[in-house]
């Protein structure tokens, strides 16, 4: 018997990778099947696809949706987030639901302040540059070296600051990108962050944030 044969017999590692992805048996079974049944291999090519699934559906208006709230244990920390879809059907379903909570407790935990580069102004940009511009100057490297490494400095500096960048709580090895990627892919609508807010007991400043509104929105309004 080979190992692709055993893997489709395998129904426990079909149904733990669904378990642990959210996706379909089947596309779980095709993933494992191109993973020789190996579980982390087969849960990669899952968020592969689900990253080509969210891009060619990133077009796609998202006018229905869902705002939900997280308050953090003793009431010292509050979200307010608004996350979108194609749907109200898929808006109410237990996993928008549950992927709404996620990003929201996300948010209360980690203080982001932009939903994603886009949002970024020039000036935050540019301010930061200087800051490692600087730094590495004082090292004595020389121009162009100091341009490779400014590249990597504002990678870091996005995945600080930017709501989509940043590593999700609950699983490091993916960003809020990849999360919401995963379940475009399985809830098969295109979703998107359109804003949210931060508050914190004891802090005179707040976070607000808002993503770009793209032209197919704007058309539709």
């Amino acid at each position: 018997m080979s190992t692709t044969e055993a893997v489709k017999i395998d129904a426990k590692l079909v149904k733990e990778l669904r378990e642990k992805s959210g996706a379909p048996m089947g596309d779980c079974l095709k993933a494992l099947q191109e993973a020789k049944g190996d579980m982390e291999n087969a849960f990669v090519v899952l968020r592969k696809r689900g990253m080509a699934s969210a891009a060619k559906k990133a077009s796609r208006t998202t006018n229905e949706g869902a705002v939900g709230t997280y308050i953090h244990a003793g009431g010292k920390i509050g979200v307010l987030l608004e996350l979108n879809c194609e749907s109200d059907f898929v808006a109410r379903t237990d996993a928008f639901q549950e992927l709404l909570k996620d990003i929201a407790m996300h948010i209360a935990a980690v203080d982001p302040r932009f939903v994603g580069k886009d949002e970024v102004t020039p000036e935050d940009i540019e301010k930061e540059k200087e800051i490692y511009r600087a730094q590495a100057a004082a090292s004595g490297k020389p121009a162009n070296i100091i341009e490779k490494m400014l590249e990597g400095k504002m990678g870091k500096f996005y995945e600080e600051v930017c709501l989509l960048d940043q590593p999700f709580i609950k699983d490091q090895s993916q960003t809020i990108a990849q999360v919401i990627a995963t379940n475009v892919a399985k809830l098969g609508e295109n979703i998107s962050v359109r804003r949210f807010a931060r508050f914190k007991i004891g802090e005179p400043n707040y976070t607000v944030a808002s993503a770009k509104i793209v032209a197919t929105e704007e058309a539709a309004s």
